[in-house]
């Protein structure tokens, strides 16, 4: 079912789905979002261009201007107002995620659980941003001075968001920056945008004021530049691939960027685990949003003496996964965001397998719908080891040695969050401490996150904490009052 916020003609370029200075208007052109799975029509929405841009940037600052010293409890109140109201509308939004990137309707349920978690957390959040007091006198010459610090907000936050999880990630940047007192320029995915601009329906349905969220929605070739360079942002957090966090650095200028990007998350299951538990959580985490998470589990290193244990369960449980209608109770895999996506993935498969790999279990394409695949014997130079996959393909090896396991993990340039399954606290102390990661799971999958705990990326490429608390943190500045008491 479509979003019902969203409604304009799909036969008219009018859709009104730019939000600027509290208004929803069209823009000069508009675009088409299709289901991914059955390719039908869903909406239209504008395509912004730089005018736009401007025009959401200068509403934004005026809105800072504003409201930049608005009561705490002012702000708390709209994000638990909006998270109630989300809670009411669950199917609406559930329905609008799977029918937009072909998420599974019981995963997207439990985004939209998570979404209503992100907003709470943020309100609760935004009354406890305290700072403390300062010791001038711990110092000669201090001791008449007294002082505290406080956290303030930025200002604009341009917010760039993706389509894997269009409603909690949209939560995730607009919960925090409002509570912190920001106001924000949102640029949801251009092939998922439906679910944030409901989320931002609601707030505008509790009460957000004029100008403090703005919406640019269409292709961020035609206005992004100009958004994320302008020097009355003071921020931009992104949530994305690579080759686009680099476009956006080296255009943002001198300002604050948080960045959350790809990864390839490695598992290491040893031989004194549960197994049982191992292949469940480990399938789960290979398949989970089909793959399109940066958190899913890409990797598995599993101890020689169970290998073929290991091997052989997690092949016979990922054939029982069902494949087809994303809004269907029993579906566990949908189709990717988009049939190039699906052939991407196919032509990394056969690469693989034409330089030696096994294939253990799928390697089926029907349009956009790729099965659970899962191979072994991949070479360390392919696609599928050295790249983020994205998708649903998962490799496994044996190792010998926790050791060689640790270095093997360790191989690829950019890593989010990593696991282990043992029963030896001492080998995942060992695990914990040398994996490098952001994130280390003990007994559960990679794709394990809690939204209130720290959040992001290690190694190559990523820059600040995602996690509402930590998040909200980036998106402020310490600021000192210090009070000379001498007469």
């Amino acid at each position: 079912m479509q979003a019902q916020a969203i409604t304009p003609s799909a036969d008219r370029a009018d859709a009104q789905t730019l939000l600027i200075d509290g208004h929803w208007q069209a823009g000069k052109t508009s675009m088409t979002i299709h289901s991914p799975y059955d390719n039908n029509e869903l909406a239209r929405v504008a395509c912004a261009d730089n005018e736009d841009a401007l025009r959401a940037i200068s509403s934004a600052q005026s809105a800072f201007a504003r409201y930049r010293h608005q009561p705490s409890k002012d702000r708390a109140r709209l994000l638990q107002d909006t998270a109630r109201l989300v809670e009411s509308r669950q199917e609406s939004f559930a329905c609008t995620i799977s029918m937009e990137t072909g998420k599974p309707i019981t995963a997207a349920r439990k985004e939209v659980r998570r979404c209503i978690n992100t907003l709470n957390l943020a309100a609760e959040e935004a009354i406890r941003l305290v700072g403390e007091t300062i010791r001038f006198d711990s110092f000669e010459g201090g001791e008449q001075r007294v002082g505290y610090y406080e956290h303030v907000p930025l200002g604009v936050v341009v917010a760039i968001t993706p389509f894997n999880d269009p409603l909690n990630l949209a939560a995730h940047k607009l919960g925090p920056a409002l509570a912190a007192g920001n106001t924000v320029v949102l640029k949801p995915s251009q092939q998922a945008p439906l679910s944030a601009l409901q989320l931002v329906r609601a707030l505008v349905d509790c009460g957000l004021e004029p100008g403090k969220v703005n919406v640019l929605t269409g292709y961020a070739r035609d206005f992004g530049n100009t958004m994320v360079g302008h020097k009355d942002v003071a921020m931009v957090t992104y949530t994305g691939g690579e080759a686009s966090a680099e476009v956006i650095a080296k255009n943002a200028g001198i300002k604050k960027l948080a960045m959350e990007l790809g990864a390839n998350s490695p598992v290491i299951v040893m031989d004194d685990c549960d197994i049982e538990r191992a292949v469940e959580a480990c399938v789960s985490g290979s398949y989970s949003a089909v793959g399109q998470n940066c958190i899913g589990v890409q990797r598995i290193y599993v101890h020689r003496n169970v290998y073929d244990t290991f091997r052989a369960k997690f092949v016979r449980q990922t054939r029982q996964l069902k494949v087809g209608d994303p809004l269907l109770d029993d579906t566990d895999l949908g189709p990717m965001i988009h049939e190039r996506e699906a052939i991407r993935i196919e032509n990394w498969v056969k690469e693989a397998v034409h330089s030696g790999a096994n294939l253990l279990v799928g390697g089926v394409r029907n349009g956009a719908c790729y099965h659970p695949t899962a191979l072994d014997n991949v070479a360390q130079d392919q696609n599928l080891t050295c790249h983020e996959a994205f998708g649903p393909v998962v490799s496994l090896y044996p190792f010998d040695s926790v050791d060689n396991a640790i270095a093997l993990a360790n191989q690829a340039d950019y890593a989010i969050h990593g696991a282990v399954f043992t029963s030896n606290i001492n080998t995942a102390h060992k695990v914990s401490r040398e994996l490098d990661v952001a994130g280390v799971m003990v007994n559960d999958s990679t794709d394990y996150r809690l939204d209130a705990m720290p959040f992001g990326g290690a190694r190559r490429g990523s820059m600040g904490r995602e996690g509402v608390r930590f998040a909200i943190k980036e998106m402020t500045q310490t600021k000192v009052m210090c009070i000379n008491l001498a007469n």
